[in-house]
């Protein structure tokens, strides 16, 4: 396979134009750190877009950033340390899950797979807080789409399809994003011994006080047990978490009045500043599926209300199942054993009701071709992003079949 760093958009587009002309099919990458996400595909040939780096606009009093494409995470979080800001659906770092590095991610990849960590509860996900794409699409043709401020546009929101869509749609050059203030203090509390279904109830109560709740979480004791974190992992019970972040006085209250909603739910104990951030990295991270990585890794999203019932069903069907609660009780990370028909899939996504989906984050070569790793779409949506994919990307050349199956007759 031929292999392609560019750092400069005529060398990008001079390859599209290879590859339309040859009918060759692209695999795009940054750091790599994703690559195993999705189905496996044939490509001709890789653009690593690692080369592709540097903040070009940061403008801390507007709370916006530009920057290339390729430019590291944890180079664009340094940056904005130095101004006391963040990103503020705090981006997790799925390489080590994925048995790769760590602080590899680039922040085109970020958006490309819209990965949000536990704040997006509060703060909303990737796609909420990109401002504007400079890229290509997959006809060659330079795009530019967006603004430097959030407001409403008719038609087709580009930065919105483009979030999420893995590189099959356009290959991003420059992004424009949203930054907050970083929070003054942030405070954890933790609620030890509960049930699922206890804590489901805990986590909805804290969502809908007046508190403003910026994660929730829970840890069943086998999964507490791998934390780093002393209070989390020497607890021996399963462990409900639940932060607040803003300035001193108002966390501190804040934290405080939560402590006293829930003192007849279990023991109770409290974080602070870095090992708060910490614990929130590690449930974010999937940190907890690090170790073993012979297991297959799904991320399942429902309706909290549900959650209790679907655990049930999962793990009465599938034996040696783990998992643990992010978003209230609204993302489930779940680790299903290697020895597992077809990784689970039939259990996990049978078991849903109308409105949730499950997709493989870790899984094999052999098991991401027999399955769909993304939740499979009705023929309606099919067809709707066929349509959205021919318009971007008709000879089908960027990241061919990584989402779904290239359907016959629309490549």
């Amino acid at each position: 396979m031929e292999k392609f760093n560019v750092s400069t958009s005529e060398q990008l587009q001079e390859v599209l134009q290879w590859a339309l002309a040859d009918k060759r099919r692209l695999s795009i990458n940054g750091g790599g750190s994703k690559a195993t996400v999705g189905r496996p595909f044939d490509a001709d040939a890789e653009i690593r877009m690692t080369d592709f780096q540097g903040v070009e606009m940061h403008e801390p009093a507007e709370l916006v950033m530009q920057a290339k494409a390729g430019s590291r995470l944890t180079d664009i979080v340094k940056t904005l340390d130095e101004s006391r800001q963040k990103l503020a659906f705090s981006p997790p770092d799925y390489g080590p899950l994925l048995g790769k590095g760590a602080d590899l991610s680039t922040i085109g990849g970020v958006f490309a797979c819209n990965l949000s960590g536990s704040s997006r509860i509060k703060t909303g996900g990737a796609r909420d807080h990109l401002l504007g794409v400079k890229g290509f699409t997959g006809r060659g043709q330079a795009f530019q789409t967006g603004s430097r401020v959030m407001k409403n546009v008719t038609g087709y929101d580009l930065c919105k399809l483009i979030t999420g869509s893995y590189g099959t749609l356009a290959v991003c050059t420059s992004l424009t994003f949203k930054v907050l203030p970083k929070a003054d203090k942030t405070r954890t509390v933790l609620i030890y011994g509960q049930q699922p279904g206890e804590a489901v109830e805990t986590l909805r109560d804290a969502m809908s006080s007046i508190h403003e709740v910026s994660a929730a979480a829970y840890l069943p004791k086998t999964i507490a047990g791998r934390s780093d974190i002393k209070f989390v992992s020497d607890a021996g019970e399963a462990v409900t978490a639940i932060s607040v972040e803003g300035s001193g006085p108002s966390a501190e209250f804040r934290c405080g009045a939560l402590r006293s909603m829930f003192d007849t739910c279990g023991a109770i104990e409290e974080l602070h500043g870095r090992r708060s951030d910490q614990l929130w990295r590690f449930i974010s991270d999937a940190g907890a599926f690090v170790e073993d990585q012979s297991t297959n890794v799904w991320r399942v999203s429902m309706p909290p209300s549900e959650t209790p019932e679907y655990l049930s069903k999962v793990e009465a069907l599938l034996t040696g199942t783990e998992y643990y609660l992010d978003w209230a009780g609204g993302l489930i990370w779940i680790s299903v054993p290697k020895s597992a028909d077809l990784a689970g899939s039939k259990v996990l996504r049978e078991s849903l009701k109308a409105g949730g989906h499950a997709t493989l984050i870790r899984g094999t070569e052999e098991v991401r071709k027999l399955i769909s790793p993304f939740h499979p779409q009705n023929s309606v949506l099919t067809r709707i992003s066929e349509s959205i994919r021919e318009g971007f990307d008709p000879s089908r050349i960027l990241n061919p079949g990584c989402m779904y199956p290239i359907i016959d007759g629309m490549n």
